[in-house]
């Protein structure tokens, strides 16, 4: 054959016209033969091709089927195609088998290493200018794959088309594809060493379509002009264990919706949401999960665009909108981040190359029974090195002011929700998951090492030691964690008749015993109102007055605990449906007095909170807090938060059933103590029963105190009282 260049063998043609050549690039492109220069090139449905080299147009001969070839002028200029289609139509374009690798010998060795601390900086669809020519370098892990294709509108979807090159021995295959820009929907193809070939979309993926469509869209991520500096040079100090931290959970999707039932936008909520949460008192933002998901339902949850932003709202650059907007009101922003499990879905992570790639092939190890989802394989550095990464981008790219880890305990215990024989010991025949705790380390140590100011928060239900201790002092390194005891042991009491609640005092009293274990965070999460939970105000008992009461008193109880706070929209205003991801929330019922009522509650809780420095300043330090008096009979507490020396103390009292009292409580110092909050308050809809201004204590001792106080405590009420100094 004479127009088959000497460098192409046979097995090469029927490789690439099978699409099953692993290095495609050793026979596609302008090869030296000697002195004489050979062009290949592969263009299915053309009827003709030429090249133009430099000044010269060379028509190319179809070798076999849509490989073309010729003899071409040296040149040092890129060279163009000229493809001819049966119906007349031209098209020209510059053969991507022409550009050289993209990824460096730096990216290869840290990728292979495991240590690739900016992976998204090297894997990817990325818009960029090499060897002088605008388009998108394409980049994707797949070690154990025979073939891996870019396949997209641009190419018909067609993997023979845009094979790429095998870098190094990083398993990572990467292609140059001039032209290609912002917008344009890809997927990989890729061949396994068995089996048809199969599409799958970017593991680091900036942009996804929307659901239910599957393909990745090319985002240019960079370039966004950031104006948040004044925040983010000062949010190391406001997100420091001895800082009003009240944390305000949304699901993006359904906070508000417009009338007719849409989706606001991120540069709707930029301004609606971010108002709202400022006006509120909130110090933070928190998003239920926006890494791109593929099933409303899951609410995020079961994530498979890890690097990418729901589109469900708006594109990238939208997003970091909201964040600005939220930075600029003086607001943190907080992800739900899902590290833990990822959905089986064909387009996704699950046998990504072909094999158990990202998950573990055993499912005792890989397989989670409680929401049908896969595993990470934690062991795995290049898997490892994913997410770890994965946490810094939000960070770094989208200046997320930290993240909240999902499901911490499914990720420490092997046997988590599994029976004897369902689950594989670690090596030393126990159920800590040593792997996942070096991830957790790990991230955390870089995140926090990586840019400066962050937090991250672990949602994690068990008494696994030093959740949120420094790494170098024996801890996993978590800034802060979610105290499920306190959140469950108050919930079960205080969702109990009153007559009842004497017999069940210690559920408010005994989460004291632990609460400076950790560095706490108190959540009334989106956990607690959906499943048939009902909403925080159908869990109260009692009559329509009594369950806002009860409501208003539990409120004031929390904001007056030692801990950050966090509460879920809606809870807020004590909508009375449980949470509907389908729909908006029911701002409706802010026509209602007592439902607006408790929204002022909340309000006027967190600007206390942020105002009073003994009410957050020792959060997590036990000399913050200190029991005053319990009364279980009658269902009284009285106790004491403390700041610094210079801080006036304050006293939280609460009674927990429908009578009112009159209660003597010992105090910490003498002098005029003023009621600062009562719960009562006919502002928020209560009786407007209480003490009315300050007390002055009386030097009649009390509960191991020379002073007290005498006061009247409403029925189902929380009142604080600070020292005038």
């Amino acid at each position: 054959m004479s127009n088959r260049p000497p460098h192409l063998q046979q097995d090469d043609i029927n490789a690439l016209l099978d699409a099953r050549h692993e290095a495609p690039f050793s026979v596609l492109g302008i090869h030296k033969s000697g002195r004489t220069s050979w062009c290949v090139a592969l263009v299915p449905d053309a009827e003709d091709v030429t090249a133009k080299v430099g000044k010269k147009t060379v028509p190319l001969q179809r070798i076999e089927g849509p490989l073309f070839g010729g003899k071409v002028p040296a040149s040092q200029s890129h060279y163009e195609l000229m493809a001819t289609y049966a119906d007349g139509t031209e098209h020209s374009f510059l053969d991507p088998y022409q550009f050289g690798p993209v990824l460096g010998e730096v990216d290869q060795y840290l990728i292979g290493e495991g240590t690739h601390r900016q992976l998204w900086k090297a894997l990817g669809a990325h818009v960029t200018e090499h060897e002088g020519v605008a388009g998108t370098h394409f980049a994707v892990w797949a070690p154990n794959a025979k073939r891996v294709s870019v396949v997209g509108e641009f190419n018909q979807w067609d993997g023979r088309r845009h094979p790429m090159r095998r870098v190094g021995g990083t398993g990572v295959w990467e292609v140059f594809l001039p032209g290609i820009g912002e917008g344009a929907l890809y997927k990989y193809e890729i061949a396994p060493a068995e089996g048809a070939p199969f599409l799958k979309a970017d593991p680091v993926g900036f942009g996804a379509q929307h659901p239910p469509e599957t393909s990745s869209v090319v985002r240019d991520i960079t370039g966004y002009g950031w104006d948040d500096d004044d925040w983010m040079q000062s949010r190391g100090k406001a997100q420091q264990r001895d800082q009003p931290i009240s944390i305000y959970e949304v699901h993006l999707g359904s906070w508000r919706r417009t009338a007719e039932g849409r989706r606001l936008s991120y540069k709707e909520l930029a301004e609606e949401l971010v108002g709202y949460a400022k006006w509120m008192g909130f110090t933070h933002l928190e998003f239920l999960p926006i890494s791109e998901f593929p099933f409303d339902g899951s609410w995020g949850y079961q994530p498979l665009g890890m690097y990418a932003p729901t589109i469900r709202f708006g594109p990238p650059h939208e997003f970091r909108d909201l964040i600005e907007a939220a930075h600029k009101a003086g607001l943190g922003v907080l992800l739900d981040w899902v590290p833990g499990h990822f959905p089986s879905d064909a387009h996704g992570l699950a046998q990504f190359d072909g094999s158990h790639l990202y998950e573990h092939a055993d499912p005792r190890e890989g397989y989670h029974q409680d929401w049908n989802t896969l595993i990470y394989n934690y062991g795995r550095t290049e898997v490892k090195n994913y997410l770890v990464a994965n946490a810094q981008y939000w960070l770094e790219e989208y200046h997320v002011d930290g993240l909240r880890v999902d499901a911490v305990a499914s990720m420490l215990y092997r046997d988590y929700s599994r029976k004897d024989g369902e689950w594989v010991p670690n090596r030393d025949g126990g159920r800590e998951n040593y792997e996942a705790i070096d991830f957790l380390k790990e991230m955390n140590v870089v995140c926090y090492g990586a840019v400066d100011g962050i937090m991250t928060v672990a949602e994690e239900s068990t008494a696994f030691p030093g959740v949120s201790t420094p790494v170098d002092a024996g801890g996993l390194g978590f800034g802060f964690k979610w105290n499920m005891g306190w959140m469950n042991d108050t919930l079960r009491y205080i969702e109990k008749d009153p007559i009842y609640r004497q017999y069940d005092h210690h559920l408010m009293t005994f989460p004291i015993d632990y609460s400076f274990s950790e560095n706490f965070i108190l959540p009334i999460s989106h956990d607690e109102v959906v499943h048939g939970k009902g909403s925080m105000i159908a869990k109260m008992p009692g009559n329509e007055w009594e369950k806002f009461a009860n409501l208003r008193a539990y409120y004031g109880f929390m904001w007056g605990h030692p801990g950050k706070k966090l509460l879920f929209m809606g809870c807020e205003f004590a909508q009375w449906e449980e949470w509907n991801h389908d729909v908006s929330l029911d701002w409706d019922a802010l026509h209602g007095d007592k439902q607006r009522g408790i929204q002022s509650l909340v309000r006027d809780l967190n600007h206390l909170y942020r105002e009073t420095p003994a009410l957050h300043r020792r959060d997590c330090d036990p000399s913050g807090f200190r029991w005053l008096a319990n009364d279980p009979a009658q269902s009284l507490s009285a106790f004491a938060r403390f700041g610094e020396a210079e801080d006036a103390p304050v006293i939280v009292v609460c009674n927990f059933t429908p009578v009112e009292r009159s209660w003597s409580v010992g105090t910490p110092e003498a002098g005029l103590w003023e009621e600062v909050l009562n719960t009562d308050a006919a502002i928020y809809g209560g009786g407007n029963r209480g003490n009315h201004g300050a007390v002055q204590t009386t030097e009649t001792e009390r509960d191991g105190h020379p002073q007290s106080i005498d006061i009247t405590v409403p029925p189902l009420a929380t009142v604080m009282f600070r020292l005038r100094k």
